[in-house]
């Protein structure tokens, strides 16, 4: 993808935000009122025995040199916080440490971004790294929103709903309540977050607080996504390992082909399926409607933990630009009391750029 630049002269301190995905890296610079002055996506290897590190360095170093001296602080998205990390953190070799342990709950997220950060640290050791985390807005969901119905001895183990995209379903309950009610600091707004992308999952936000969620331990759980599965019965999954599934085979399927992809055997892309649908393809067809009879049911789940709807809100590439797809949910909830329905550009960027600048002013806090 070619990097987008502004013609804004450099100046004055600098957040550089950095979000690692399994195949990618997408990075931007802001300024203090949250204005990108650049922003940038490249193709980068993560998976083991893959080098990040030599695009990284042939990539950033050049392309950030303008601002160099501006920049005083860096900002990291990672997916999984687990039970220890519920706010942003100052990246120390402890916390990396630490980070590392929980690799394994979000291994396509954390691990690359768990590289970033190293080589960052090597690259401009003077700059001050923070972490902030997908899991931490829904550290507010209560006890029955949180808990597997599983043995005592595995919930002691930690095992049990976490929630993710909270980045993104944070920016989209502050940019509700402001254009709701722009002067008043505490609304008891019902929202329903819709998050829909590659990756996709709902938020039931209470008041700016998340109160349910569709994904669960692990980024699988909840809607249909691009390659990964959502929601299936776990007996299912007991069923393939009798077969004689191994557990990296089974991962591989519902990560990475299952979801859009599987149901049409055409593509993960929903913008892909519409044309292919509009033509006559069946699996296309079957695709959609599978994706939207499981976005109507959640819906209506997060409905039920709100108590009602105020406000139903689509971000994400599938959520901002599939028009017949919220024509088609809007129709179908007309059963719903009355709710606005909202459309916000995705910007994960600027909750972490603003979650920077106010833990480096606050100072780092024990973890």
């Amino acid at each position: 993808m070619t990097d987008l630049a502004n013609t804004a002269a450099p100046g004055g301190g600098l957040v550089l935000v950095l979000n690692a995905g399994s195949s990618s890296l997408k990075v931007s610079l802001l300024d203090g009122s949250g204005s990108r002055l650049w922003q940038g996506q490249r193709d980068c290897p993560m998976a083991e025995g893959a080098s990040p590190e030599a695009v990284l360095e042939e990539w950033l170093p050049a392309v950030l040199a303008p601002w160099n001296d501006a920049i005083v602080l860096a900002g990291h998205r990672v997916v999984h916080g687990g039970e220890r990390f519920t706010a942003p953190v100052q990246l120390d070799p402890t916390v990396l440490a630490a980070l590392a342990e929980l690799v394994p709950l979000a291994p396509l997220h954390n691990g690359p971004a768990l590289r970033v950060m190293r080589w960052l640290a090597a690259h401009r050791p003077d700059l001050e790294q923070w972490a902030c985390f997908d899991t931490a807005f829904h550290a507010t969901l209560p006890a029955e929103a949180a808990t597997y119905a599983i043995p005592a001895d595995w919930r002691r183990q930690g095992l049990r709903r976490f929630g993710f995209h909270g980045l993104s379903h944070q920016h989209v309950a502050e940019v509700v309540a402001e254009r709701m009610y722009p002067s008043a600091a505490e609304i008891p707004l019902r929202l329903i977050s819709c998050h829909l992308g590659a990756g996709a999952s709902l938020c039931a936000i209470a008041g700016g607080r998340s109160v349910d969620t569709t994904m669960g331990f692990t980024p699988l759980e909840g809607l249909v996504m691009a390659t990964r599965c959502g929601s299936v019965d776990p007996g299912l999954l007991l069923h393939q390992l009798r077969r004689g599934l191994s557990v990296e085979e089974l991962d591989q399927a519902l990560n990475g082909r299952s979801g859009l992809l599987a149901l049409s055997e055409l593509s993960g892309s929903m913008q892909e399926l519409r044309t292919a649908a509009g033509a006559g393809h069946g699996g296309a067809q079957l695709a959609i409607a599978v994706f939207r009879h499981r976005l109507l049911r959640e819906i209506g789940a997060m409905a039920a933990s709100l108590g009602g709807v105020d406000v139903l809100a689509f971000t994400g590439g599938i959520g901002e630009h599939d028009d017949a797809l919220r024509e088609e949910v809007v129709s179908a909830l007309s059963w719903l009391t009355p709710f606005e329905v909202m459309v916000i550009a995705a910007d994960e960027e600027q909750v972490i750029a603003r979650a920077c600048w106010q833990c480096a002013a606050e100072g780092p806090v024990s973890h």
